[in-house]
């Protein structure tokens, strides 16, 4: 029973950004887990999908068309419907303050973290079984603010507004919509010495979270039987960082072992 309650054997997974980071260790992990992945990336990822096992369509996911065209790409692979949508593709960029935020950055931001999401919402539908399940990466940047996080911030809370919204839209085809919300990860995006001492500093477990180890299973679990009573959520894997100040953090700030008052 338990084991078919999490077992991916078959599924199809269609994941954006797979290529690397995030994307990649869930796409692998996936593949170990008995599912057909198709790496949908703007980057020729068809060396990658290769490599593990995957498929690769191309896909920006800042332009509407080429994600509904990477969509009918994959249909053409295989013909049947999807079982989940990861998407999962976006930038960082993050530093300036709003006053300093180029129009430019404006842009990319908005069109990757946020509009790639909304295209696939959008589009993906079309596209799964009834009973499957859709995923989008947000951040914990979407409810935790951080100075010149602006930008990506809003974008990020917005895939988790999007996502409450899909799930209601799509609940009467019993589609299951939901986000995870990671904090700082060891990935090309968030593994600078100033990130690390961030998760060190704000996390309960006070440690940089892995891709592979500490994420990939929190998607594998939504796009299993396991999670088929779990929509419209937003999931907070952060070590713990969205419970408060750590003893660490007190430390710093007051000099003491133990909080203000004790």
């Amino acid at each position: 029973m338990t084991h078919e309650l999490f077992n991916l054997t078959g599924k199809s997974i269609y994941i954006t950004g797979g290529s690397s980071g995030i994307g990649y260790a869930v796409a692998s992990v996936m593949i170990e887990l008995g599912a057909t992945v198709i790496i949908a990336d703007i980057v020729d990822a068809s060396a990658i999908a290769t490599k593990i096992g995957a498929h690769y369509v191309f896909c920006n996911v800042a332009d509407e068309a080429s994600v509904e065209k990477s969509f009918h790409d994959t249909r053409k692979l295989f013909n049947t419907p999807l079982d989940a949508i990861i998407l999962n593709a976006g930038v960082g960029d993050v530093g300036p303050n709003i006053t300093e935020t180029e129009q430019a950055i404006i842009e990319k931001i908005t069109r990757i973290n946020q509009w790639g999401v909304l295209f696939g919402l959008k589009h993906g539908p079309a596209f799964i079984r009834d009973g499957g399940s859709i995923i989008a990466t947000s951040s914990m940047a979407s409810k935790i603010n951080i100075p010149g996080t602006a930008v990506y911030s809003a974008a990020k809370a917005a895939i988790n507004s999007m996502v409450k919204m899909s799930a209601l839209e799509l609940g009467s085809r019993a589609i299951r919509v939901n986000a995870v919300c990671p904090g700082y990860v060891a990935t090309s995006m968030g593994n600078s010495a100033e990130e690390r001492a961030m998760s060190e500093t704000f996390t309960a477990l006070g440690r940089h979270a892995q891709p592979k180890e500490d994420l990939a299973g929190v998607y594998a679990f939504l796009c299993s039987n396991a999670s088929q009573y779990i929509t419209g959520q937003t999931l907070n894997i952060d070590g713990g960082w969205s419970c408060g100040p750590t003893p660490r953090l007190i430390k710093i700030v007051t000099g003491a072992g133990s909080p203000p008052g004790s």
